[in-house]
């Protein structure tokens, strides 16, 4: 299926960041991530579970957050996801990388 032009892909390491931004909120599922992503990005940025789930796995093995079973609002079991410590402290340095980034984009797109 065909994407249509109002969706973009996510750059390899962003999902992270985004992952890492929204759970400084406070705790979510991946469902809520999903739907905190889509709102946000005003339907730009549709992330997948396959691509979440794997990210949140990978998140959660290098210790930025930490993961706990509870009732959805459902009252179904899910997995919810808050940040630790180490992950407001990989945020901040992710959000300083991203910025350093998208600044020397914005010179290169600029550069005639």
């Amino acid at each position: 299926m065909p994407k249509t032009p109002s969706k973009i892909d996510l750059l390899q390491g962003t999902l992270d960041l985004i992952v890492l931004k929204l759970l400084r909120g406070g705790a979510a599922n991946g469902w809520q991530l999903t739907q905190s992503i889509q709102a946000i990005s005003r339907g730009v940025l549709d992330v997948n579970y396959g691509s979440l789930y794997p990210a949140l796995r990978r998140l959660e093995a290098r210790g930025w957050v930490a993961a706990h079973w509870a009732p959805s609002e459902n009252n179904r079991r899910a997995r919810y996801y808050e940040l630790t410590a180490a992950g407001r402290k990989q945020l901040e340095a992710e959000r300083a990388s991203w910025e350093r980034f998208s600044h020397a984009l914005g010179l290169i797109l600029q550069a005639d």
